[in-house]
């Protein structure tokens, strides 16, 4: 196993920039993404145009460079296994607006405009659609989420008809 792990890390660091020290990778000017041993990065993605969190997911090397060349969000879905193109399905393509990555390039931080669509699977416009009450908790088991979208964008149930949930237990 551990022979196909360091074949996948190799095959993943090589598609872009060779990391070779740190101040490069810090201070450089050259895109030296570090994916995890899944060969995966995690992704921020705000709305352009609220600020807002709409989701979090994962970039693999093919997701990043895809998302590059067409500056539309392309994801790696681990729920599939499968490079998937953000709004393809439901109409909502994420045009990207600004792409950054962190000070060692391990994670990415990214803008979209999504007009007046959704990012959420469920139907909302944000995967972050309810809050969590802060303060002193009276018990673990029982603490109440709050609905902060109070209506959903469209319909999961027509958009995703006969697909499987994303969403495992």
């Amino acid at each position: 196993m551990q022979i196909a792990i360091s074949s996948i890390f190799l095959y993943f660091a090589h598609m872009f920039k060779k990391r070779e020290n740190i101040f490069e990778v810090e201070e450089g000017k050259y895109l030296a993404p570090k994916f995890d041993v899944n060969g995966l990065l995690p992704v921020v993605t705000t709305d352009v145009k609220s600020g807002e969190v709409l989701m979090h997911g994962y970039m693999n090397d093919e997701a990043l460079k895809k998302t590059i060349e067409t500056k539309e969000a392309h994801y790696w879905s681990r729920s599939k296994n499968a490079l998937w193109h953000k709004g393809a399905k439901s109409g909502f393509i994420q045009k990207v607006k600004d792409l950054r990555i962190d000070d060692d390039q391990d994670s990415l931080w990214m803008t979209v405009d999504i007009g007046d669509g959704a990012s959420c699977h469920v139907g909302y416009k944000s995967c972050f659609y309810r809050s969590v009450p802060l303060g002193k908790i009276q018990d673990t088991k029982n603490i109440q989420i709050k609905f902060e979208e109070k209506k959903k964008k469209f319909d999961p149930e027509k958009i995703y008809a006969g697909e499987p949930n994303p969403t495992k237990l």
